[in-house]
C-alpha cells in the first residue's frame, strides 16, 4: 500500500482561512462595540441631538412702503437694522446665554428678558427679538461670540429712516412694537411678533396699505440653531408708497420760521384741500423711536411745557380771536342785521350792563361801516353786530363754516374745538346765557375754541368762493413698480353759509387788511402778489373789573396768542395759510410774516399758469 503525505498547499489555504475568518470576526467585534457604545451607552444624548438638527420656518420681514412729498421727494424710506434675536429652544440655559448677551453689548439683562416675557408662552420655537437696530460694534462683539451664544441670531431687516429728522413729525407719524394684545386681535395678519405698526399720524392712518406682506424660508439648522442649508424660499412683498400732497420745502420753510416758538402752520390749497404744511412746534425726531425709545428721552418729551407730542394742528384748541369776526360778518350779514352802509361809533369802548367792554384801539376807531371795521377790526362794530345776532345765530353760521366739528383729515385724535349756544352753556354749567358774553363771543373770545386746521379750512373756502372741502393728505398710493394701486380724490364737505354778495363783502375787506393803508396786516406787503388775510390777538386770561396789568412785563405763559389766516393771490388764489404762535401777543407782526414768506416762496417755485392747470 502506498502512504500519501500531508499537502503543504491545501494546509497553507486552510492557514490562511482561519486568518481572514479571525480577522472578519474581529472586525465585526468592533463594529458591534461601537454600536453597542451608540446606540446604548451614548444612545439617549446622540437622540437628543439629532432631534435638534431640524427644518425650521424663517419669516421673512417686508419692506414698508416708502413716503414723498407732492413732488416726488422722498421723506421716509427703510435702512437695513441689525436686529438682535433668540430662539429659546436653541438656547441651552435661556438666562445664562441672555445675561452673557447682555454683559457683552452693555444692555441691562431685565430688558432683553422683558423682550422674551412680551412674546408670550407660545414662542419658544419663534425668533424673539431681544433688541431691534444694534449698532456695529454691538454686531462685531456678538459675532465674535457667536459659538458661545446657543440660540441667538443676527437678522438684517429693513427698518425705518426718517429723513429729515423732526420734520413733519406730527404728520408722518412715527412706529411702535406690536404688543400680544394687539398681535391676538386679527387686525395685523401680516404682523409677528418684534415687529412694529404705525402709531401716530400718517404712518397709523396708512398702516394697511404701507405694511407690506412678509415672505420666508426653509432652512435646515444645526443643534445650536446655526443655519446648514437653505431649502426654499418665498420672497416678501413690499408695503403700497405714499404720494403726499405735502410741499417739503415749504413744509421746512415754515419749520424754520417756528424755531424757537410754540405753534402751529397749515398751508391748503383753496382749490382741493391739499395740505401742503402741517407745522407743529416743538416737534420730535421719529428716529428716536425706533427699536424702542428709551424711558429718558419719553419722559423728557413728556414733561416738556411746550408739548412736543401733541400736534397743535389737529389737537390744540384755542380762542380763534378777531379771526372769527369773519362768521360775525356772515351772520349780521346774512341776517340782515347789517348791510353795506349799516355804520357804528368806536369811541374805543361800549357800555353794555354795568360793564364796559373795551375796543383794541383805545382812541376808538370814529364810523365803520362792515368794510372798515373788518379792515382795522374795530371791536365795539362786531360787539353791536353780535348784540343783533344772538350767540345761537352766531353759533349756527360758525358751524356752517365748518367750525365745533372734525374737519375729517384722515388723522387720528383730531379735535372738534367748540361753538357755544345757550342750551350748551345750560346742559354744561345749569346756568342761563348772558348777553355780555355775546359780546365776546362775537369778537372770537370766551368760549369760543378752534384749531389751525379749522381756520386754515375756513379761509381757504372763502379764498375759493365758499367750498369746504376735506383735507387731504394723500393724493395716491402706489406699488413698487409705480402703478397706482387707490387714487383718493379731492371731497367736498360743504358750502360757507354766505351769498355771493356777502362772500364779496367779507373778501374785499380782507384784501384790505393787507393792501388797504390801514389794514392791520398791512406790514406783510409782496411786490406782486395781492394777499387776503385776518389778523388775531387771543387772549390766554380774562382781566375782571378794575384790574390793570401790566402788558409790557407780563409773564410768558399769560402773554395773548397771536393769530393770522390768509389766502393768495387774492383774486384767484392757490394758496391758504393759518398760523398760531401760542403767547405771540400780535398776529400783525408775529404770525403774518411766517404767511408772508410761504406765500412768497410758494407762487415764486409754483407761478399760477402751472397751478391753474393742475
Amino acid at each position: 500500500m502506498i502512504e500519501f503525505g500531508k499537502n503543504p498547499d491545501r494546509e497553507w489555504i486552510k492557514q490562511r482561512l482561519i486568518g481572514v475568518s479571525v480577522c472578519i470576526l474581529f472586525v465585526f467585534a468592533l463594529l458591534f462595540l461601537r454600536l453597542v457604545y451608540l446606540q446604548i451607552i451614548k444612545g439617549e444624548e446622540y437622540r437628543l441631538k439629532s432631534e435638534k438638527n431640524a427644518v425650521r420656518l424663517k419669516s421673512i420681514k417686508s419692506s414698508r412702503g416708502l413716503i414723498f412729498d407732492t413732488n416726488k421727494k422722498l421723506v421716509v424710506d427703510n435702512r437695513p437694522s441689525f436686529n438682535l434675536k433668540i430662539v429659546l429652544e436653541d438656547a441651552g440655559e435661556v438666562k445664562k446665554t441672555v445675561r452673557k448677551v447682555a454683559e457683552l453689548i452693555q444692555v441691562p439683562f431685565p430688558e432683553l428678558m422683558d423682550s422674551i416675557a412680551r412674546a408670550g408662552k407660545g414662542a419658544f420655537y419663534k425668533l424673539i427679538t431681544l433688541k431691534d437696530d444694534i449698532s456695529r460694534d454691538q454686531l462685531a462683539i456678538v459675532e465674535a461670540h457667536k459659538f458661545d451664544l446657543p440660540g441667538i441670531h443676527i437678522d438684517i431687516e429693513p427698518t425705518r429712516h426718517y429723513i429729515y429728522k423732526k420734520s413733519a413729525a406730527h404728520l408722518l407719524g412715527y412706529l411702535g412694537q406690536i404688543n400680544y394684545k394687539e398681535l391676538k386681535s386679527g387686525n395685523y395678519p401680516n404682523v409677528k411678533t418684534g415687529d412694529s405698526i404705525g402709531r401716530y399720524g400718517i404712518e397709523k392712518s396708512f398702516e394697511k396699505y404701507l405694511q407690506g406682506k412678509r415672505g420666508g424660508r426653509q432652512i435646515e439648522v444645526d443643534a445650536n440653531g446655526r443655519t446648514i442649508k437653505i431649502l426654499k424660499t418665498v420672497e416678501p412683498v413690499a408695503g403700497l408708497d405714499l404720494n403726499l400732497t405735502l410741499d417739503l420745502d415749504l413744509q421746512l420753510t415754515a419749520e424754520k420760521w417756528l424755531e424757537n416758538k410754540d405753534g402751529a402752520v397749515v398751508a391748503i390749497d383753496p382749490n382741493n384741500g391739499d395740505v401742503l404744511v402741517m407745522a407743529s412746534n416743538p416737534s420730535f425726531d421719529q428716529n428716536d423711536f425706533i427699536g424702542g425709545i428709551s424711558q429718558k428721552k419719553w419722559k423728557a418729551l413728556i414733561l416738556d411745557p411746550g408739548k412736543p407730542m401733541i400736534n397743535k394742528a389737529i389737537q390744540a384748541e384755542y380762542p380763534p380771536a378777531s379771526t372769527y369776526k369773519i362768521i360775525t360778518s356772515f351772520a349780521a350779514l346774512e341776517e340782515k342785521h347789517i348791510d353795506m352802509n349799516t355804520t357804528a361809533f368806536c369811541p374805543g369802548f361800549l357800555k353794555y350792563g354795568n360793564r364796559v367792554y373795551r375796543c383794541w384801539n383805545k382812541h376808538g376807531h370814529g364810523e365803520m361801516n362792515v368794510i372798515d371795521a373788518l379792515t382795522q377790526s374795530c371791536d365795539v362794530f362786531y360787539y353791536q353786530a353780535g348784540i343783533k345776532t344772538g350767540v345761537d345765530a352766531l353759533a349756527q353760521y360758525a358751524m356752517g363754516c365748518g367750525l365745533g366739528k372734525k374737519t375729517g383729515i384722515m388723522l387720528a385724535n383730531e379735535k372738534k374745538g367748540l361753538i357755544p349756544t345757550s342750551a350748551w352753556k345750560k346742559k354744561r354749567y345749569n346756568e342761563s346765557w348772558q348777553g355780555g358774553e355775546t359780546l365776546s363771543i362775537a369778537i372770537g373770545q370766551g368760549y369760543n375754541l378752534v384749531t389751525p386746521l379749522q381756520m386754515a379750512v375756513l379761509i381757504a373756502a372763502v379764498g375759493n368762493g365758499g367750498t369746504l372741502f376735506r383735507p387731504r393728505i394723500v393724493k395716491t398710493i402706489e406699488d413698487s413698480h409705480g402703478q397706482i394701486v387707490k387714487k383718493i380724490d379731492p371731497e367736498i364737505t360743504g358750502g360757507l353759509p354766505a351769498s355771493k354778495e356777502t362772500l364779496n363783502i367779507v373778501r374785499s375787506a380782507l384784501l384790505e387788511v393787507v393792501q388797504g393803508d390801514r389794514g392791520t396786516a398791512r406790514r406783510i406787503r409782496l411786490k406782486n402778489v395781492e394777499i387776503a388775510g385776518k389778523t388775531g390777538t387771543a387772549q390766554v386770561f380774562s382781566i375782571k373789573k378794575g384790574e390793570k396789568i401790566d402788558t409790557e412785563n407780563l409773564e410768558y405763559s399769560l402773554r395773548d396768542h397771536a393769530w393770522f389766516i390768509c389766502y393768495a393771490p387774492a383774486d384767484n388764489p392757490v394758496i391758504a395759510i393759518s398760523v398760531m404762535i401760542e403767547h405771540g401777543e400780535h398776529g400783525s407782526s408775529t404770525a403774518a410774516p411766517i404767511a408772508g414768506a410761504l406765500i412768497e416762496q410758494y407762487i415764486k417755485n409754483k407761478p399760477i399758469e402751472e397751478t391753474l392747470t393742475d
